[in-house]
């Protein structure tokens, strides 16, 4: 492994890891009035594609850091639709 992709796995790590206190604070309050649903929705939808582009490139960062971040950006979203007010 080349020091860029070092690079391209902690610039997704983090970017990634910025969501866990979101879906945290979003599970542990059972409320998700203040998330926007349009944000969500597309957010989800551009990162499904970002990981699509990584597997066609084969790029094990690109991979790694859409998989990780739509698998979060995906609860807070189910979060959303579930925990209607």
């Amino acid at each position: 492994m080349n020091t860029i992709q070092l690079l391209g796995l902690a610039a997704g790590m983090l970017t990634t890891i910025a969501f866990l206190p979101q879906v945290i604070k979003t599970w542990k309050s059972r409320s998700a009035k203040d998330l926007s649903l349009g944000m969500f929705s597309l957010f989800c939808l551009g990162v499904a594609l970002w990981l699509a582009y990584g597997i066609l490139v084969r790029d094990i960062p690109v991979i790694a850091a859409n998989m990780c971040t739509l698998m979060l950006a995906s609860t807070l979203l189910f979060f959303k639709l579930r925990f209607k007010e």
